[in-house]
């Protein structure tokens, strides 16, 4: 099977560019309730996922950052605690599983390293379990 039937496009993605600050992600991340969000960069290239507990960790850790300031840092500055590893687009479900296993969405590029979308892993166990 082809993991593109599984593929959420970027377009339906909630994303944030790398130049977001901390204070655009959590409020984002709030408003849709989501834990985890992919972050690109500005030729739309996958970089990483970001999660609520590295926000709170990068608060934490940095003296003088606290929510009222958090405009002034960005996300391109947050280390991950867990790298979310993408597929491409021609990947093998062998591939898909492994990840989506530890994952819960997949980040999908295409052949120039581009985001396209994402497989999650509620998306997987569904058309599994019929």
């Amino acid at each position: 099977m082809n993991i593109a039937f599984f593929l959420l496009p970027k377009k339906e993605v909630i994303c944030l560019h790398a130049e977001s600050t901390i204070r655009q992600a959590m409020e984002k991340m709030e408003y849709h309730r989501y834990t985890a969000v992919p972050v690109i960069d500005e030729k739309g290239h996958y970089i990483k996922t970001i999660t609520e507990g590295d926000l709170l960790w990068k608060i934490k850790n940095t003296e003088g950052l606290s929510f009222q300031n958090s405009e002034h840092h960005y996300i391109k500055d947050i280390m991950v605690n867990r790298d979310y590893q993408p597929v491409h687009i021609d990947a093998e479900m062998e591939d898909l599983m492994s990840l989506v296993a530890v994952q819960n969405f997949v980040p999908v590029v295409d052949d120039n390293e581009v985001f396209i979308g994402i497989i999650r892993r509620m998306d997987i166990i569904h058309y599994l379990s019929k």
